[in-house]
């Protein structure tokens, strides 16, 4: 069993997944990963964190290092948060999952008050009949891989750095609304989409790459371009737009996922709309050049990544 929220199912959370599935078939035992819905920050009144994927996302990339994998999601609720250290190990691993090996990172600490760390659980696992490894963390030159770093290079929309701690680009997941029609009138239809729960990039102009979901999988639509902000120049107000290049299809009402490779500008206003046609294009160049070597990922089966 591995333990973690895994939000953002980032290089570091991969290692850990992939070392549980080596241990499991070492031990002929099967393996499982359990985390917790939704952040404890928020039940515990830290402040909502963005998330770096939707449950739905996080699960779906969990599953992905193996079809053995099973993955309990488990309620953090108030009462979770007041669980003693002892209980949690006694009455969730041990009584409710059936655990023989628990692996968690390092530095985790679980119990009311995080009173637990890996010191107690390896005491309370040896009562229990489970055995606790901890796994080194992940790092790359900068230090320990995690979801922090990746919130915080997102912010800063480094988005190669978010690329190179995730292992693939950053995804926003929404639905296509109506908007103004105004991308159709100067020859660049857009999708306009809403109810994002992921993190978003700061305003500005991105290469993308989009999936539609078609039944219960996405698949690849396309590449594109994408602007978030607040569309200055026409003063259209706040919103996500994508241009898929060199497709012409009806997408309201349908889920798109955007993956965001590169940002191209800062969004800014124009003295006018020739000269906001002019710069799309110039971004739609840029755009194209950044996405014409990208490859859907195989482990996708059929979206980009």
């Amino acid at each position: 069993m591995a333990i973690g929220n895994f939000d953002g199912v980032h290089r570091g959370h991969q290692a850990v997944i992939s070392q549980a599935l080596r241990l499991a078939r070492a031990a002929s035992l099967a393996p499982l990963v359990l985390t917790f819905e939704p952040h404890p920050a928020v039940v515990l009144g830290r402040g909502a964190l963005p998330a770096l994927t939707s449950l739905e996302r996080k699960l779906e990339l969990i599953c992905r290092q193996s079809p053995a994998l099973t993955v309990v999601v488990e309620p953090f609720t108030p009462e979770l948060a007041k669980t003693e250290a002892a209980d949690f190990a006694q009455q969730l691993l041990a009584e409710a999952l059936s655990a023989k090996l628990v692996l968690v990172g390092q530095n985790f600490r679980f119990g009311r008050g995080r009173a637990g760390d890996f010191a107690l659980l390896e005491r309370l696992g040896a009562e229990q009949g489970f055995a606790a490894h901890a796994t080194a963390l992940e790092c790359d030159a900068a230090g320990p891989i995690s979801s922090t770093r990746v919130r915080a290079a997102l912010e800063q929309g480094d988005l190669p750095a978010v690329e190179a701690l995730l292992g693939r680009p950053h995804a926003l997941t929404g639905v296509v609304v109506p908007g103004q029609g105004r991308g159709r009138t100067i020859g660049v239809p857009t999708a306009n989409l809403s109810g994002f729960v992921e993190a978003l990039p700061p305003h500005g102009v991105y290469a993308v790459l989009v999936d539609r979901k078609q039944g219960e999988a996405f698949q690849a639509l396309g590449a594109g371009v994408a602007n978030f902000g607040v569309r200055p120049t026409l003063d259209a107000g706040p919103s996500f737009e994508a241009h898929v290049f060199d497709k012409s299809v009806d997408l309201y009402g349908q889920e798109l996922r955007v993956h965001l490779l590169g940002r191209l500008r800062e969004e800014r206003k124009f003295l006018g709309v020739d000269e906001l046609v002019a710069q799309i294009a110039r971004d739609i160049q840029a755009a194209r050049s950044l996405t014409a070597s990208r490859l859907p990922d195989p482990s996708a089966l059929g979206a980009w990544y």
